[in-house]
């Protein structure tokens, strides 16, 4: 997949095509859906297809300090837009200055005059310019003004939360809070996938090899979804390999630890893996983070784990 960075080095061959717009973290079931109709789209009518997203999230900008936790990296969330079929991406930095475009100018001079855009296709939710006070309608009415189609997809649902009342759409927001709760299992239904962090192995204080249990220390990316304290099933991607892994995270209080980690013990692996770049992705949540009396009894623990984790990757 082609991608840039800034709405003013959109090559000519991307323009005037099908466009589609939104930040996308996570890339979950909602926005492949809203995707996947801007790929129909574009096929059906021989058009090009350019998916223009953001970076960094608009909350760290508006709200300085407040950054919401990550689904995806930027380098993943790439690789899944072009393994549901998007050609080209453009990552426009999102400033203050461009925050306080208006929306008509929004319409104006950037789908109009630097895209070109013959369809927009958006969810039903979608709102653009400053203070977002451009929305759906006010899209379909610049549509027809200035001759482009727009396309809002209804928002999808996730039957899976179906609740007495209401059955709750599928959105980042929802996802982040079952990831922070520890509903790794609830957030992939969300996702259509494992929800994974991502970071470098680093050295810990190399205490696991000492018991038997050697782990590989994550240094996450910066604003990572990290789930909630406890002990996890699931699998340590790197250079191609995907190894079932028990992951622990939290501050390893049998040890009196005091910093958060986010490690893993990989099933059936010997080797070294400090510096390598890597991925954990988790399948479910096996426990809560427990203080042990002793070593022997954090070792039986540990034994169970690896057990159970082996049952659910098994599984999966």
């Amino acid at each position: 997949m082609r991608w840039w960075r800034g709405l003013d080095n959109t090559p000519v061959d991307w323009r005037g095509g099908v466009v589609t717009i939104g930040f996308f973290d996570g890339v979950h079931v909602g926005h492949r859906k809203i995707i996947g109709r801007a790929v129909e789209r574009a096929t059906a009518l021989g058009l090009p297809l350019l998916v223009l997203t953001f970076d960094p999230h608009p909350g760290e900008v508006l709200r300085p300090g407040s950054h919401p936790a990550l689904l995806t990296t930027l380098q993943f969330k790439t690789e899944l837009l072009a393994a549901i079929g998007v050609d080209a991406l453009c990552v426009q930095p999102f400033t203050l200055e461009f925050s306080e475009v208006p929306a008509d100018e929004f319409v104006a001079k950037i789908l109009v005059e630097t895209l070109r855009a013959r369809v927009v296709v958006v969810g039903q939710n979608f709102s653009y310019g400053h203070r977002a006070l451009g929305r759906i309608d006010t899209l379909v009415r610049s549509g027809a003004q200035h001759g482009f189609e727009v396309d809002a997809m209804p928002l999808l649902r996730d039957d899976h939360q179906a609740g007495p009342d209401s059955t709750p759409v599928v959105s980042s927001t929802h996802i982040r809070a079952q990831v922070a709760e520890g509903d790794v299992a609830g957030a992939a239904q969300g996702l259509g996938r494992l929800h994974r962090v991502e970071g470098v192995v680093v050295h810990g204080d190399a205490r696991g090899r000492t018991i038997g249990f050697p782990t590989a220390n994550l240094q996450v990316t910066p604003w990572a979804a990290i789930p909630a304290d406890g002990v996890y099933a699931g699998y340590a991607c790197w250079s191609g390999r995907r190894q079932p892994a028990a992951i622990s995270i939290g501050t390893n209080p049998t040890f009196a630890g005091r910093e958060r980690r986010v490690e893993a013990f990989l099933l059936d692996f010997d080797g070294d893996l400090y510096g390598e770049y890597m991925a954990f992705e988790f399948v479910a949540l096996l426990r809560p983070t427990l203080k042990f009396n002793s070593v022997e009894e954090l070792v039986s623990q540990m034994t169970l784990d690896v057990g159970a984790t082996r049952t659910a990757t098994t599984a999966t």
